[in-house]
């Protein structure tokens, strides 16, 4: 095994619109985020992703490169970077319009002579829905079972993944494929209308992951385990805009996951096993990210002094 983190998905630029007619552009995409938060507490981290030789992706890779996440050989293949146009409302809650392009780069496929095998590898949102790299993403996720902890984020952009029903069942899918799930009550909303969004998570919860985790933006998260249900609140803060904050929230959880030795698949056991103060602590360092970065604008999640850990 090798002490990092494989993170496989989109990394873009956010073109951000907010309510007083002001923009800004901020390098992001949810598997980006994840690796970022990773990298900014201190972890070792790869990020296989798509980007172009063009200014913005000069850009992210910047951005990158400041907290210490590595791009996969092969991640600078693209034409042309792609852009997501976020529009916050009052409240700094963000909807979303694209324009990206998505593979895998060879280097993370499955038989290219990568890296040893990472702790865990993560995936989700667009990479995991947009072909032609959602194959390529299942792909590396059914290989990555057999060295790492498989961990995935749904994280739905209904503007380009299609009708529910369609991506309901590749969801569900992938689901199967991890042992860590995240997913946020919106998410669960649009997917399963009217469902109890910790039923769903139960139901998900009884095939192969070991902990789902449900968020519900600033009122905390309730994780399911074997151990049973457990819940955090957040803490208060004010919000400036809430790009970022799922994933942020997210990397704290492998964070958290790796604090406490349950990464790779040799820990797999242990992890199916885990206890519900563990997950409780585990769910407080996870909020406490994701307030953090709610409390500042776009996709800048805390460095580990910041969160005191």
């Amino acid at each position: 095994m090798s002490e990092h983190v494989l993170a496989v998905g989109e990394a873009l630029v956010d073109e951000v619109h907010r309510p007083d007619g002001t923009s800004a552009e901020h390098p992001g995409g949810s598997v980006a985020n994840v690796a970022l938060t990773l990298g900014r507490l201190g972890r070792e981290v790869r990020l296989a992703t798509w980007l172009g030789s063009d200014a913005r992706g000069d850009l992210v890779r910047g951005w990158l490169a400041e907290s210490q996440v590595v791009p996969v050989e092969g991640s600078d293949g693209a034409e042309r970077t792609s852009v997501a146009l976020a529009t916050l409302d009052d409240a700094g809650s963000a909807t979303y319009d694209f324009d990206l392009t998505w593979q895998v780069p060879a280097g993370a496929l499955p038989g290219a002579g990568a890296d040893e095998a990472p702790l865990a590898v993560h995936t989700g949102s667009i990479a995991a829905m947009l072909e032609p790299g959602a194959t390529q993403v299942r792909e590396v996720l059914e290989a990555a079972r057999a060295a790492s902890t498989t961990t995935y984020d749904p994280n739905a952009r209904p503007a380009i993944m299609g009708e529910p029903d369609d991506v309901r069942p590749r969801v569900e899918a992938l689901v199967e494929l991890s042992d860590v799930v995240k997913v946020s009550d919106e998410d669960l909303a649009w997917l399963y209308p009217g469902s109890d969004p910790v039923a769903v998570a139960r139901d998900w919860q009884r095939g192969t992951p070991a902990l789902v985790v449900v968020t519900f933006g600033g009122k905390g998260a309730v994780a399911v385990s074997d151990a049973g249900e457990v819940e955090a609140v957040a803490p208060r803060v004010e919000v400036v805009d809430t790009v970022g904050a799922g994933d942020s929230f997210m990397g704290a959880l492998i964070d958290g996951l790796w604090e406490h030795d349950l990464l790779g698949a040799a820990r797999r056991e242990a992890l199916n096993a885990v206890d519900a103060d563990t997950v409780g602590q585990l769910l407080e360092r996870c909020v406490a990210v994701a307030a953090i970065t709610v409390s500042r604008a776009g996709a800048n999640p805390p460095r580990r002094q910041e969160v005191g850990l």
